[in-house]
């Protein structure tokens, strides 16, 4: 017999957070009975939020559905600063008492399950040593990227710039941007999120994209939430908040698809209202793809525009050919002067959280799995993973994870059952798990597992279609198959 685990229990959290804060909050709420330990690589809860730092870092969607069903945003700010966000998340952790099951500065490497025993061995690295927890049930809230390394492209003759270069996963605290030209490469949430925080803190600022991407303002204040406010209570007008910016994120999404040429000509008029007629709308903001191909960005207030209209932004859109040692070289023969390159390329998507599974010692390959219910890899036991939505607020999608979490784990304890499995069905198509066009999903596609054709191994992307096949439909549905083991019962 080997040394006995760091703990034991029904349920390891990989990740805290705000999946994994979500995750341990529903358990404790729907299903009290279950024994979790909540697992977190970095020193504090918070995930993301606490990973990026660089200047202006904010949410991209409104914090109303960003936040938690059970915990209403009642913030006036509707989209809310990084520092804001993880302030949150660690209220609620303290609010649901949530310390006593995080254990910190543990990063998971595998996870091992064994059909004799019906458990999960989990190996987490702590301080130079190894950890070993074991668990009925794995819960994988490690998000979907590579949290230690961006997407970072080598440009040619990069090695020839004399100023900084850096990448906002990694930004330095030590960087002063006041009175600096910076170059920032990039045209996603990142770019257009730091663009106009940089032109704030005194810099002049290039937006360097080799393509435009569809770019719309809203305010960073909700009107709706303040006229609620006036008639009902903060926590009241809070939710009837949520619940009409869901329904708004799905009309517009679905309007988005319907008619691409309407949406894309009033993001266009949106644009020339606030820069200008003479401005060169087409040439910098006019996306050559449909909208919702690839995933839009949110500007709290216009200022990303009104840093461009007030002048302290430039955009060139291009090809870049090389760097030299005063800047960036574009295809077009412009160049961009630049003491400070920063390099808003993306991110590396990492399925698992880069987690090792295996079963049985047969190792898990994602990519060759199908998902159920957009949260379970086909022929996998007792686990579920949780990515959000990627054409609305990520929480959604991982509420209603968390809520079939525990329905799961209720079922499974009165029913006797030891293992769930999703066995997966040969007739079923495939297509994309995740369907957007976008840099980051290209490029990690061919390690990402498929969704199916038809329900349950199809997820809609839809708050509304979706929220009955987590938490209404039957769990016995002929795909999802239960067994005993006759050992071990769930306490």
């Amino acid at each position: 017999m080997g040394d006995p685990p760091e703990w034991s229990g029904d349920v390891v959290i990989v990740g805290a957070g705000l999946s994994g804060i979500g995750m341990a909050a529903r358990l404790r709420r729907s299903a009290p009975w279950a024994r979790f330990v909540i697992l977190e690589g970095r020193a504090r809860p918070g995930g993301t939020w606490d990973l990026f730092r660089y200047p202006g870092v904010r949410s991209d969607s409104d914090m109303h559905t960003l936040g938690y069903g059970f915990r209403a945003w009642t913030s006036p700010q509707s989209i809310a600063s990084g520092a804001d966000i993880l302030a949150y998340i660690e209220a609620t952790a303290r609010e649901e008492r949530l310390g006593p099951h995080l254990r910190t500065g543990r990063r998971v490497e595998s996870a091992s399950w064994d059909s004799a025993a019906s458990r999960w061995t989990v190996r987490a690295a702590h301080d130079g040593a190894s950890e070993r927890f074991t668990c009925r049930f794995l819960v994988l809230c490690a998000g979907y990227y590579d949290a230690d390394r961006g997407h970072a492209p080598v440009f040619a003759q990069q090695e020839r710039f004399g100023g900084r270069i850096v990448h906002p996963q990694f930004w330095p605290g030590d960087l002063d941007v006041r009175g600096c030209r910076v170059a920032v490469i990039g045209s996603g949430a990142t770019a257009v999120t730091l663009v106009p925080a940089l032109a704030a803190r005194g810099a002049q600022v290039t937006m360097v994209q080799r393509s435009p991407g569809y770019i719309a303002s809203r305010p960073s204040r909700d009107r709706l939430q303040g006229w609620l406010e006036r008639h009902l209570s903060p926590g009241r007008a809070a939710r009837l908040t949520r619940a009409a910016r869901i329904a708004e994120q799905i009309a517009l999404f679905q309007l988005a698809r319907r008619r691409p040429a309407l949406v894309r000509r009033k993001v266009r008029e949106a644009i020339v209202a606030r820069l200008g007629p003479d401005y060169p709308v087409d040439v910098h903001f006019a996306p050559r793809y449909d909208p919702w191909d690839q995933r839009f960005c949110l500007v709290p207030d216009n200022d990303l525009f009104d840093a461009i209209r007030d002048g302290h932004v430039t955009v060139e859109t291009g090809r870049i050919e090389r760097f030299d040692a005063t800047g960036i070289v574009m295809e077009s023969g412009a160049h961009v002067e630049a003491d400070i390159i920063v390099t808003a390329t993306g991110l590396s998507l990492r399925p698992m959280g880069g987690i090792a599974l295996d079963v049985d010692g047969a190792a898990v390959d994602a990519a060759r799995a199908m998902v159920y219910k957009g949260a379970m890899l086909s022929d996998v036991p007792n686990h579920v993973f949780v990515v959000g939505y990627t054409n609305a607020s990520w929480t959604l999608k991982a509420d209603l994870v968390s809520h079939f979490t525990a329905r799961l784990l209720n079922f499974m304890r009165r029913r006797g059952y030891a293992t769930a499995v999703a066995v997966r069905d040969p007739s079923v198509g495939e297509r994309a798990l995740l369907e957007l066009d976008a840099g980051y999903v290209e490029r990690a596609r061919h390690l990402l597992p498929s969704q199916g054709e038809r329900a349950p191994w199809r997820l809609f992307q839809n708050v509304l279609r979706d929220t009955p096949m987590f938490r209404l439909r039957p769990l016995k549905d002929g795909v999802l198959r239960f067994s005993r083991n006759g050992r071990e019962s769930w306490r």
